[in-house]
């Protein structure tokens, strides 16, 4: 596991938006960058379960949080343009952002994969990440200390077969971060790297691997230090890396 211990206020006073927050390594991430201190928005297309985390934070004392239900699935240019735009007259800023929400999609080879589940991850995992990512930098800029952290994968190092769109948008998302990474290099305060969670209990895991155990790896709580290194201000200066949470 990746060894860090965060401060108690390690992310007193930050605004982070979190997406794919109603469940799984995102509403972990969200619980726990809140009880460091942060406000966090919360961004995923089911509301209830988005509203059932906001409960859990409440109850829980830490910074009121913040819901914005979007689907990233179907999202068009005007809708993340919105969502900036509310950001900005309700925080200011944001000092970060957790690609979290991912579409696995299809188990299957090549020549059997239908071209509208290929689009559907590729637009989730890929270009959703980009438009937020696009839209969203302003903001970040005016934060003194950002960040932008991606979610990778194993099969986003080295293909697998059968892993389909899902390990080519990994592969994606590691070259996004790494171009965003070398754009932002010496330029101001913001910084991108990624995230590899490893087999973590999940919903995702469970889809991928039905056979597994599931009690054979760690919950999503237990991946947390890297996403709070990364989030915090122990990192700055650590720009266009690759971590692994395990």
């Amino acid at each position: 596991m990746f060894d860090y211990s965060a401060p108690a206020e390690l992310l007193k006073g930050r605004t982070i938006l979190v997406t794919g927050a109603g469940k799984g390594i995102g509403a972990a991430a969200a619980r726990s960058f809140a009880a460091h201190g942060a406000t966090v928005i919360l961004l995923g297309r089911n509301i209830e379960a988005l509203e059932h985390i906001y409960d859990q934070i409440e109850a829980a004392g830490h910074p009121q949080p913040a819901i914005y239900p979007l689907n990233l699935e179907t999202a068009q240019a005007h809708e993340y343009d919105e969502l900036a735009a509310t950001l900005e007259r309700e925080f200011g800023h944001i000092d970060g952002v957790l690609h979290n929400a991912a579409q696995l999609g299809p188990m299957a080879p090549i020549d059997q994969y239908a071209a509208d589940h290929w689009q559907r991850v590729m637009q989730v995992n890929v270009n959703a990440a980009f438009n937020l990512t696009r839209t969203l930098l302003p903001l970040l800029r005016l934060s003194s200390d950002a960040s932008v952290v991606f979610t990778s994968s194993s099969v986003g190092r080295k293909g697998r077969a059968f892993w389909g769109a899902y390990a080519v948008s990994k592969f994606a998302t590691e070259g996004l971060m790494q171009v965003l990474a070398d754009e932002l290099d010496g330029t101001g305060n913001v910084r991108a790297n990624c995230i590899n969670p490893g087999a973590t209990r999940t919903s995702m895991r469970a889809a991928a691997y039905p056979g597994e155990n599931p009690d054979k790896n760690p919950a999503p709580e237990d991946i947390m230090p890297v996403y709070l290194y990364l989030m915090g201000a122990d990192s700055q200066g650590i720009n266009g890396q690759s971590f692994d949470a395990q």
